[in-house]
């Protein structure tokens, strides 16, 4: 939000560049009335210095006025920087009409100065006052055009600290087309009307002393104000129109490459406003929603997210061969007695930073905790090449960070593989991934066995003969028969 010495100097920027535009527009009225209007009849010189008396007292008084009318209008309506407080929407509005209200001072004040100076020059010759009238008025009306173009652009710092809190609720907005239009019929459609009416008026009510010359020098004259303050007033409204455009353009470009952080400041009362506006409000949409992926992928595991987005989530699951790596914390009961719930959280926080890191190093996929439990996976959602000796290679070195990195807690490790049913399981409202099958109970009673044995890590043997290198790390024990079994089950442990 701009300070109050930035609103000051804003205001003093204005105000020197509609002195220097009205002084132009005085200089070039002057120019055109005193050596250009092809209707001499009286005493030239005479009416010359009248007119330039009458303009030298009317320009420094119509600035003062100008001035001050815009600057007592402007502290009325910005208030709220001083206040260090959002604007309120009636403020916003006001501000967003600022332009319209300067535009309109200045074809009041230049109205009064092509009267005035038509009263003038009417006791001379009422060609000539008929045609000053003309001049004045065109030139007012050019000046208008630029004054509009000149604030709406300077003003444009405290536009946006005014929108940064959204457009006003209830408000009509300008119209891109209506501001290009008008730049045309304020900047060189008068201006060419002035021109032909200049030649018009010279016809009809002129005399015999006007002449070819004079009358060519007059379409001349104009011709080139128009083709000067036309350009301009045609370069600053394509400004106007352009430049949020390019920032938008830019914005694209950064959201185009994922910084979702991106903002463009909405600083034009105009759809391209509420195209900023809008702008805004889609990125804070995806920014949301990448949140929400994050958060989504976070809970059930980025590969399961990914296809859940790609393709939709379908209750039911398919078989898949998978090695399955369960991890259960001994001694949990005794430790949620003896210790604080907080210290309890923050060391299982600890315990599953380490599980979590040497699972996804390994290539695998954390299922779910339970409670103080973890159920890892390698094959499901997604195939992974040597998932036996990823998983084999996993749970021996989780043993062993487990002790150095977390030795408040003892934990035992089992290995299994195999069939299982993978997929959603759950109704519509709520479901989860998850594995179903044998290798996942057999892994968690190979866990409990792991806990009574000094390595605190079990795998099922028959998962050596497809580790390849990995194999070389683990010895067999003796068979054992696990609960819930009839048959004894090979085993193997990490050798020393």
């Amino acid at each position: 939000m701009p300070r109050a010495p930035r609103r000051r100097a804003i205001r003093l920027v204005i105000a020197v560049l509609l002195t220097i535009t009205n002084l132009g527009g005085a200089a070039v009225v002057f120019a055109l009335a005193a050596f250009v209007v092809p209707l001499p009849g009286g005493d030239e010189n005479r009416v010359r210095l009248l007119n330039l008396a009458v303009l030298a007292a009317y320009v420094p008084s119509a600035v003062v006025v100008g001035t001050v009318w815009g600057v007592r209008r402007q502290g009325r309506i910005d208030s709220w920087l001083t206040e260090n407080r959002p604007a309120t929407d009636q403020e916003k509005t006001a501000l967003l009409k600022t332009p319209d209200f300067y535009a309109w001072m200045h074809i009041a004040l230049w109205g009064a100065a092509s009267l005035l100076f038509g009263a003038i020059n009417a006791p001379s010759h009422v060609g000539r006052a008929a045609l000053v009238v003309v001049i004045v008025a065109i030139t007012g009306v050019t000046v208008a055009a630029l004054s509009f173009l000149i604030v709406e652009r300077r003003i444009r710092p405290i536009t946006r600290a005014a929108l940064a809190s959204g457009l006003p609720a209830r408000r009509k907005a300008g119209h891109v087309s209506v501001r290009v239009t008008m730049a045309w019929l304020l900047g060189t459609g008068a201006a060419a009307s002035g021109l032909m009416l200049s030649g018009l008026m010279a016809i009809v009510l002129g005399d015999d002393a006007t002449t070819f010359d004079q009358l060519g020098a007059t379409m001349i004259s104009l011709g080139a104000v128009i083709i000067l303050v036309g350009g301009l007033v045609t370069f600053l409204a394509a400004r106007a129109t352009a430049d949020p455009i390019r920032a938008l353009r830019k914005g694209f470009d950064r959201v185009g490459r994922g910084k979702l952080k991106t903002w463009v400041d909405i600083d034009d009362g105009t759809e391209i406003g509420e195209l900023q506006a809008g702008f805004n409000d889609m990125v804070a949409g995806l920014r949301e929603r990448e949140q929400l992926r994050d958060l989504f992928g976070r809970h059930v595991g980025v590969d399961v997210a990914r296809a859940a987005v790609a393709g939709g989530v379908q209750l039911g699951g398919e078989v898949r061969e998978v090695t399955v790596l369960f991890v259960d914390v001994m001694g949990s009961t005794t430790m949620a007695t003896e210790l604080d719930p907080t210290e309890v959280v923050t060391l299982l926080n600890r315990f599953f930073d380490v599980v979590i890191d040497v699972v996804h190093t390994h290539g695998g996929w954390i299922n779910k905790f339970e409670g103080d439990a973890a159920l890892a996976i390698w094959g499901a959602p997604v195939e992974v090449a040597d998932r036996n000796a990823r998983a084999l290679a996993a749970a021996r070195v989780l043993s062993e960070r487990l002790r150095a990195e977390v030795p408040e807690i003892a934990a035992g490790v089992g290995i299994s593989g195999g069939p299982v049913v993978s997929g959603n399981v759950g109704s519509a409202d709520r479901y989860e991934y998850t594995v179903i099958g044998d290798p996942v109970n057999e892994a968690a009673r190979l866990t409990s066995v792991a806990k009574e044995h000094p390595e605190r890590c079990v795998a099922n043997a028959a998962l050596l003969s497809e580790a390849d290198s990995e194999a070389g790390n683990w010895i067999e024990r003796e068979p054992l028969t696990v609960r819930g079994r009839t048959t004894e089950t090979r085993i193997a442990v990490p050798r020393a």
